[in-house]
């Protein structure tokens, strides 16, 4: 599932091609064919990004909102645009170019107070300007392990598991040890560290959490090769050394999702 620097980049990248000018819209899958009907040749008056989810606001429309899911994608051409191929959700198009929305768990339209609403549901994102302490107090509160609590979305809006992996590992902590035993001041550095690490991502639309002296240049190791891209310490990482430390990095299921971390880097909290 695409983390939120993905969905920060669309928002950006949108609204450079169609901000302003008004836009056809299709549904040409047919799935959102009312809601397109209403946006089409409506002016793209603003985008906007929290956590995963996706903001297109239309003057008199209002939103459309599109969470992309597992499978949810989004590509952009150049025009005159070609015949839809496959199943598109929904086309946005003027004489110059077009994006094609395929896949996406979520396209529907808002109100002004629907979007709001929404924004109420979820938590602090650090790539929206948010200081992170509304996340804190939920996480200080809880006996839930850090890891699953960073998956939260009602708590951390837009971290995945590649960040909440490379996160935890960047700071070598536990991603079992509960909330609530988590001090202040590594929140505080943790919040930092993931503004930092996805504002890169959305500079680069890619994941990278290595540090210069841990690169494969620096190393002297071959390059990462994963459909995620990026160079990364522990995350689909499992049986593999530590660039730290080389221990091997580990891997099990929690809350649903595969976890990573190395042990000889981030070993439990004592009692």
């Amino acid at each position: 599932m695409p983390e939120g620097h993905t969905i920060h980049r669309l928002a950006g990248d949108l609204g450079i091609r169609f901000g302003g000018r008004a836009l056809r819209a299709a549904s040409p899958q047919g799935r959102f064919a009312e809601g397109a009907a209403l946006v089409d040749g409506k002016r793209l008056t603003g985008t906007d990004a929290h956590g995963k989810h996706l903001f297109l606001g239309f003057a008199g429309a209002g939103w459309v909102h599109v969470h992309l899911g597992l499978y949810g994608k989004v590509a952009f051409g150049d025009g005159p645009a070609p015949e839809p191929v496959g199943a598109v959700r929904l086309r946005l198009h003027t004489g110059a170019g077009y994006a094609d929305l395929r896949g996406p768990s979520t396209c529907e339209l808002l109100t002004d107070a629907d979007k709001d609403a929404l924004h109420a549901r979820l938590g602090d994102d650090p790539l929206r300007g948010d200081d992170g302490e509304a996340a804190w107090a939920r996480i200080s509160r809880s006996r839930t392990p850090l890891a699953t609590l960073l998956m939260d979305q009602a708590t951390l809006a837009g971290v995945g598991n590649v960040y909440r992996a490379e996160v935890l590992f960047r700071h070598g902590i536990d991603p079992r040890l509960p909330g609530n035993r988590l001090t202040h001041g590594q929140w505080t550095a943790i919040w930092a560290d993931l503004a930092a690490l996805m504002r890169e991502g959305v500079r680069n639309n890619r994941i990278d959490t290595v540090r210069p002296e841990h690169l494969p240049e620096a190393m002297g190791r071959p390059p990462r090769v994963d459909d995620h891209g990026g160079e990364v310490y522990v995350y689909r990482r499992a049986g593999l050394p530590c660039h730290v430390c080389g221990t091997e990095v580990r891997t099990e299921r929690l809350a649903a999702r595969n976890l990573f971390w190395c042990p000889g880097c981030q070993p439990p909290a004592p009692a």
